[in-house]
C-alpha cells in the first residue's frame, strides 16, 4: 500500500512538473519585433510562463511536453498599444441622456464587453483615460482574472477646470445637479484645489493623470479649444503627479492651451487638433509625446453630417476638429515630433482601433513607423518598454499575429487572428 501511494506521488510530482515547465514554440513565418526597421522571417518565440524565454532563426519543436503554435503564414508582432481609450461607453446619439440613466452597475457589465473586444482586436495594453472611476474596478477585476480584456493602465476620473471639457455641468442649467462640481468630481481651479484632484485621483487607484488644457468636442461647451490652465495650474499638476510616480497626458486641441500643457511639463499632448508651429517646436525640444486620435476627429465628423445625431454646438465643433486633425498629425511627425497610437476609442465603436493605423499611413507614415508607435513608442510613454512593446527575450509574452504583411498593405492589422497575453493565449 505505502508502495503505491508512493508510485503515485511521484507521477503527481511529475506530471505539475511537466505541466508548469511546459514551453510554447511560436513558429512565425513574418515577425515584426517593434525595434528593428525591417521584418524577419522563419523565427520561433519560445514563451515560458508569461515570458519571452528565447527567439531563434529557423522552426523549432522543443520537447513532447512542449506546446507549438504554427503561425508560419502569418506576421507575428508584439502585443498592440493603445494609448487612448476609454472603456466605460461608447458613443452614440443617445450617450447625453445615458448619461443621467446608466448606473455604475450598467457601465461596469458593459465595459468588460468593450474590454475582451479590444483584448481580440490584438491591443494588449491600453491606457483609458478617463471614466467614472468604474475602469480602475475594471483593471482590478482583469488583473485578478475576473474577466478578459486588455492590461489597462488607467486614469480614474479625469481632471478639468469649471466649465471645462470634464465638467459634466457644462450647458445644463445650475440647478440640473445636486451638488456643485469639484475637485472630488474632477474639476478643479487653482494649485490647491488641482493638487486635491490629484491626490484624490491617486487614493482611488489612478496610474495616470489625465488633465484638460482646452475645451472639447463632446460636451456642451461653445469653444472647444479655448486654453483653460494657466502654465502654473498645469505645474501644479506634475509636480504632484510625479510625487507619486505618476505620467500625465493632456487633452488639448487648441494651439495656446497646447503650449501651456508643454510649458507645465505634460508628458503627452492628445490630441492636438491646432497645434501651430510653436507648438511642434516645443514638443520636439522637451520630448512632448503626441497621441493623435486621427479616427476619433474623423467618427464624429462623420457622425455630425447626420441630421439630430448631435446638438449642434457638438457637430460644429466636430466637423471643425474632423477635417483638421489628420492634417496636423502629418505635420508634426514630418516636424519630428514623438508620435504614440492612440485613438480615442469610445468616441467610436470599440475593437475598431486598427482603423488608426490607416489614417497614419494614408498621412505619410510608414507602416513600420506606425506599428512602432502602438509597440515600442507607446510602452515608452506609458514607462513599460521593461515589460512589453517589442518581442525580446526577458519581455512579457504579449504576442499577436496578422493574415498577410502589413508592411505591404497596412489594412491586414484588421485581420487578427492570434492573441496572447501574458502567456495566455486568448485567441487563435
Amino acid at each position: 500500500m505505502v508502495k503505491k501511494i508512493y508510485f503515485i506521488f511521484l507521477f503527481l510530482l511529475f506530471f505539475s512538473f511537466s505541466a508548469f515547465s511546459q514551453k510554447i514554440y511560436i513558429q512565425c513565418g513574418r515577425l515584426i519585433d517593434g525595434i528593428s526597421n525591417s521584418e524577419q522571417k522563419q523565427v520561433t518565440i519560445i514563451v515560458e510562463g508569461n515570458k519571452i524565454t528565447d527567439i531563434k532563426a529557423g522552426y523549432f519543436t522543443g520537447d513532447a511536453a512542449d506546446k507549438v503554435v504554427y503561425l508560419k503564414d502569418k506576421t507575428v508582432m508584439p502585443g498592440l498599444i493603445d494609448c487612448h481609450v476609454h472603456l466605460e461607453n461608447q458613443f452614440s446619439k443617445n450617450t447625453l441622456l445615458e448619461g443621467f440613466t446608466l448606473t455604475d452597475a450598467d457601465i461596469a457589465f458593459q465595459s468588460a464587453v468593450y474590454a475582451k473586444r479590444t483584448l481580440l482586436a490584438g491591443f494588449t495594453t491600453v491606457r483609458d483615460l478617463g471614466g467614472s472611476g468604474v475602469n480602475i474596478s475594471l483593471r482590478n477585476a482583469i488583473n485578478h482574472g475576473l474577466t478578459e480584456g486588455p492590461r489597462i493602465i488607467t486614469a480614474g476620473r479625469a481632471i478639468s477646470a469649471s466649465g471645462g471639457h470634464m465638467d459634466g455641468s457644462v450647458g445644463f442649467r445650475d440647478d440640473a445637479f445636486n451638488h456643485k462640481m469639484g475637485p472630488d468630481d474632477g474639476v478643479a481651479d487653482g494649485r490647491d484645489e488641482l493638487i486635491k484632484a490629484v491626490r484624490l485621483q491617486v487614493k482611488r487607484g489612478s496610474d495616470v493623470i489625465k488633465i484638460a488644457s482646452t475645451g472639447g468636442v463632446l460636451d456642451l461647451s461653445e469653444n472647444g479649444s479655448g486654453a483653460e490652465f494657466t502654465i502654473d495650474e498645469i505645474k501644479a499638476v506634475v509636480e504632484t503627479a510625479k510625487d507619486y510616480g505618476l505620467r500625465v497626458a493632456c487633452h488639448a486641441h487648441g494651439a495656446e492651451g497646447i503650449r501651456r500643457a508643454i510649458l507645465g511639463g505634460v508628458t503627452s499632448i492628445e490630441h492636438g487638433t491646432f497645434m501651430n508651429d510653436e507648438d511642434m517646436s516645443l514638443a520636439v525640444k522637451y520630448g512632448t509625446y503626441l497621441v493623435p486620435t486621427i479616427i476619433a476627429g474623423k467618427s464624429v465628423s462623420d457622425s455630425a453630417k447626420i441630421k439630430g445625431y448631435f446638438p449642434p454646438v457638438i457637430a460644429r465643433k466636430a466637423i471643425e476638429v474632423g477635417t483638421q486633425i489628420q492634417q496636423t498629425f502629418a505635420k508634426a511627425y514630418k516636424s519630428g515630433v514623438k508620435i504614440a497610437f492612440g485613438t480615442d476609442a469610445g468616441v467610436y465603436a470599440h475593437g475598431k482601433n486598427y482603423l488608426e493605423f490607416g489614417y497614419m499611413v494614408e498621412a505619410g507614415m510608414p507602416p513600420i513607423e506606425a506599428i512602432k508607435a502602438a509597440t515600442t513608442s507607446a510602452a515608452d510613454l506609458l514607462g513599460i518598454s521593461d515589460k512589453t512593446g517589442s518581442i525580446a527575450t526577458g519581455k512579457l509574452a504579449d504576442i499577436i499575429a496578422v493574415e498577410g504583411d502589413p508592411l505591404a498593405d497596412i489594412k491586414t492589422m484588421k485581420n487578427v487572428t492570434f492573441v496572447m497575453k501574458d502567456g495566455k493565449i486568448y485567441n487563435q
